[in-house]
Formats: C-alpha cells, sequence, structure tokens
C-alpha cells in the first residue's frame, strides 16, 4: 500500500481531501479486488484479430483454470496498513488475524459508532470476545466487512502487546467458560429484581402509614435512593448481557429496569458505558472522564501534560476541595438528569423515552396525592441528590485514583488492570456496590453474572502475578479517600508543571 495523504492544515475532520481521495479510490479497487463473493483471477480473452480474419483455436490455460477453481485469492495486509487506518476517513480493524473495514459500519453498529471506532487500526480480538455473547451470530453479519487477512509472517498483534499475557488470558477465558461461570443464576436476578420492589413499596408505605411528617418523609427519600442506586446496579446487569443467554431479552429487561424503574435512556448508557469499557481511562476514548480538563486535572500524565500547555480552566491545585462540591453531589441532579431528554431527543430515541415517560408517570401518580405538588418536587430532588453521592463514590473509587493517559494500544488485560482496583469483599460492599467492588474481573469479561465474580477472582490474582501486574484491592473507606488523594496529587503535579515547566 502506498503512503497515506495527509489531510491539509486546517482541514476538518469530515472534510474531503482530494488527493486523500484519490489515494482511498485507488485502494479500495485494490482492496474489492478481493472478497469473499468476487474472484480475484479473471479469465479475459486477449483481443482478436481484424474483423474477417479467422480466429485460431486456443487452448487452456491450466495455470489459469487451476486457480480459479482454488477460489477468491486472499488480501494481505501488514500492521502499518491497518495502523494507518484509524482516522476519520478509513477505519479498519483486525479480529482472530482478519482485516475488517469498518468506516461505513460504524454508523449502523448495535454497540455504538464510537466503541468500534476506538479500535481503529487495531487489534479487536479480545474486546470482541468480551463484549459478545453470540459470536458466531455476529460473525455472519461482519462477512460483508471482512477485505482481507494478515500476511502470514504478521504477528497475530502489534508490538506494543504482551503476547504471553494475552495468550494466558484467553486460555483464561477458554477455562472460565468451561466451569460455567458466564451463566447466570436466574434466581439470584430475580430475588435482587424482587428486593428493589419490596423498597419501592416500603418507601410509598411509609408515608401512607406514618404520614408526611419530617422524619417519615426523610425515611421515604432515603428508601427511594436506595431503590434507585439498586436499580441502576441491576440495569448494569441487563446492559451488559450478563442474565440471559440471548440479547434480546436482556434488552427488554434493561428497557424496564433503567427506563421505568429509573427514568433514563438504555440507550444512552449503552453509548457511554461501552466506550468506558473498551478503553478505560483513555484521554478521548473513555467519557467517564471527560470532566478533564474543563473541571478537573485528572492522572499524573494528563495533569503535567496540561501544565506545561499552561491551560487552566479551573483551579485545579483546590479540586480536591470543590470535588465534594461539583462532584458527588451534583452530577445527577444539575447534570444527567436534564442532558438524558436532550440525548433522546437530539437522537429520536422515542422508545427509550416512551419508557422515561412511565416512570416520571408512575412515580407523579403515587406520590402527588400524598405530599402535594411542592413536596413532591422536594423530594424527587433529594432522592435524586442521594443517589448521586451513592453513585459517584461508588463508581468513582474504582478507576480515578488509578492510571489515566491517552491510549497506548496495550493488550486486554494490561489496559483493564492499569486502569481498575477492586475494593474487598463483604456482604456490605457486595451490595452497596451491585458487587462493582470486583472492578478487575468486571472488566476483563463484561458479560459475566456478577455473583461469579468472587469465583475467578483467585484465577485473574495468579494471572497477575505470574506476569507482574498489580491487582489492588483495598478496604472500601480507603478507596473513597484515594479518590481526593490522587485529586490532590494530579492538581499539586498541574501546578508544578504550570508555573516551572
Amino acid at each position: 500500500m502506498g503512503t497515506r495523504a495527509a489531510r491539509p492544515a486546517g482541514l476538518p475532520c469530515g472534510a474531503e481531501n482530494p488527493a486523500r481521495r484519490r489515494l482511498a479510490l485507488g485502494a479500495r479497487h485494490q482492496i474489492h479486488s478481493w472478497s469473499p463473493r468476487t474472484p480475484s483471477t479473471r479469465l479475459t480473452a486477449p483481443a482478436g484479430p481484424a474483423r474477417g480474419v479467422a480466429r485460431p483455436a486456443m487452448a487452456p490455460d491450466p495455470v489459469a483454470a487451476e486457480t480459479a477453481a482454488q477460489g477468491p485469492t486472499p488480501r494481505y495486509f501488514t500492521w502499518d496498513e491497518v495502523a494507518q487506518r484509524s482516522g476519520c476517513e478509513e477505519r479498519w480493524l483486525v479480529i482472530d488475524r482478519k482485516v475488517y473495514n469498518i468506516s461505513e459500519f460504524t454508523r449502523r453498529h448495535p454497540g455504538g459508532s464510537r466503541v468500534i471506532s476506538h479500535y481503529a487500526g487495531q487489534d479487536a480480538t479480545d474486546p470482541f470476545v468480551a463484549f459478545h455473547i453470540n459470536k458466531g451470530l455476529v460473525k455472519k453479519y461482519m462477512n460483508s466487512l471482512l477485505i482481507g487477512e494478515l500476511s502470514p509472517e504478521q504477528p497475530s498483534f502489534e508490538p506494543t502487546k504482551n503476547k504471553e499475557l494475552t495468550d494466558e488470558f484467553r486460555e483464561l477465558r477458554a477455562t472460565v467458560e468451561r466451569m460455567g461461570l458466564m451463566k447466570a443464576n436466574h434466581v439470584f436476578f430475580l430475588l435482587y429484581l424482587l428486593h428493589i420492589l419490596l423498597l419501592d413499596g416500603a418507601a410509598w408505605l411509609t408515608l401512607w402509614v406514618f404520614g408526611t411528617s419530617f422524619l417519615p418523609f426523610l425515611l421515604c427519600a432515603v428508601l427511594l435512593s436506595a431503590v434507585q442506586a439498586q436499580a441502576g446496579w441491576l440495569q448494569h446487569d441487563f446492559g451488559h448481557l450478563s442474565v440471559f443467554s440471548t440479547s434480546k431479552w436482556n434488552h427488554l429487561l434493561h428497557h424496564f429496569v433503567i427506563g421505568h424503574l429509573k427514568g433514563a435512556p438504555a440507550s444512552w448508557w449503552n453509548h457511554m458505558h461501552f466506550q468506558h469499557h473498551a478503553k478505560p481511562n483513555c484521554f478521548r476514548k473513555d467519557p467517564d472522564i471527560n470532566m478533564h480538563p474543563f473541571f478537573f486535572a485528572l492522572g499524573k500524565i494528563l495533569s503535567v501534560e496540561l501544565g506545561k500547555q499552561k491551560k487552566k480552566y479551573m483551579p485545579y491545585n483546590h479540586q480536591h476541595k470543590y470535588f465534594f462540591l461539583i462532584g458527588p453531589p451534583a452530577l445527577l441532579p444539575l447534570y444527567f438528569q436534564w442532558y438524558i431528554f436532550y440525548f433522546v431527543i437530539q437522537r429520536k430515541k422515542w422508545v427509550d423515552l416512551a419508557w422515561m415517560i412511565t416512570f416520571y408517570v408512575r412515580f407523579f401518580l403515587t406520590y402527588v396525592p400524598l405530599l402535594g405538588l411542592k413536596a413532591f418536587l422536594g423530594l424527587f430532588f433529594i432522592v435524586r441528590f442521594l443517589e448521586s453521592n451513592w453513585f459517584v463514590w461508588v463508581t468513582q473509587m474504582n478507576h480515578i485514583p488509578m492510571h489515566i493517559d491517552h491510549d497506548r494500544n496495550m493488550d486486554w488485560v494490561s489496559t483493564q488492570l492499569q486502569a481498575t482496583c477492586n475494593v474487598h469483599k463483604s456482604a456490605f460492599n457486595d451490595w452497596f456496590s451491585g458487587h462493582l467492588n470486583f472492578q478487575i474481573e468486571h472488566h476483563l469479561f463484561p458479560t459475566m453474572p456478577r455473583h461469579n465474580y468472587h469465583k475467578v477472582a483467585p484465577l485473574v490474582q495468579s494471572l497477575c502475578a505470574k506476569h507482574g501486574i498489580e491487582y489492588q484491592s483495598k478496604p472500601l473507606l480507603s478507596a473513597f479517600a484515594d479518590i481526593i488523594h490522587s485529586l490532590k496529587e494530579s492538581g499539586q503535579l498541574w501546578l508544578d508543571a504550570y508555573l516551572h515547566q
């Protein structure tokens, strides 16, 4: 393949580059000379003699006949050629040494355009296996995207990835599947849903039985915040396809739990959360760290980089203090609560909107008759405030203190382990965090049912110990404190770089 034409300075990602277009058309002509449905060798008769002159009989070419009988000749590529197709105009990726052109497919990808684009120009074998529960069916739809394969002399993945670690993790995954740890216990999830519904009913009964004075009102708010938090953990299970063996039932229950029980859109969660799992703590690829740099300076590397660039959107050296104001208490009631409506309307997700409306209608009809409109609104925002604190502390304790950087295209295990840590197992920690205290196991096996995390944890620990990878697990309160410590450290690193570098 030839050298790619550079985009002229100032030309936006979506603009047409004439030189680049000519090269792309040439490349596509070469690519489409082989496809699973098009023979690579065409038998074309040579130009005949002038009109009126007898044509001599032509003997069949045995080499051409043998080539045609063998079928299409694969198109081979190198990793350098694949890596070049990582921009906004052309995107390729590799799965099991097969090269796929996803340039046009990204917009139709069921998991969202961004999550698949984050692996453009890279090997995506392990994330493909991790995210899909019916890989055979998905691969059938991928046939039309297949353009070739890696050349025989090329390694199966890039040199930035640890081959021995990757091979052993794939063996571990096969072992996990043989042990049945990817299969869900449906009774567990049924009981979990029932406990949420019982808490929901108890919240209403508290007001109905004891009246609407301050203490019953406060108890009702606490119970409802527990309902919202626990429903958030349950929708997370369905969203990851970890409960049922078919996507259809997981999607249906996901809509019910996140839409009807929480009032949020499933499509928004999928759009955000799958990116986080694909590239955790990778700047510009993980939306969970999008608060860098406009609100916080995150991670040692990015904070120093920001300081050297002399950028200051906030007084980052005080971010460990204002985190308590704009972090846990504000994320849900002041941002998510409004953005989710913008998301579904702007993207025309009408099914999600319908599910969301059922939540608000049910909540309104349940509590307005008991409280009146003014107290009802107060209850709603108190619940969102309490839920927000619960949600932010739990979700950030596993990631903010960990390594945050640009995407370095590391192997699946290294990518997940450097960005995640665990919190010690206990009955309370498991319930309080929805088993996300086993964040490492969840990130390595995102479709694994949560009740099996503790079973696979010793195997993951052994793999990490063998390869010298740190496996972090800490007490719950220490995990909370590490959020503040890491913010203070990165803020000071930013200040030093801002003033002195």
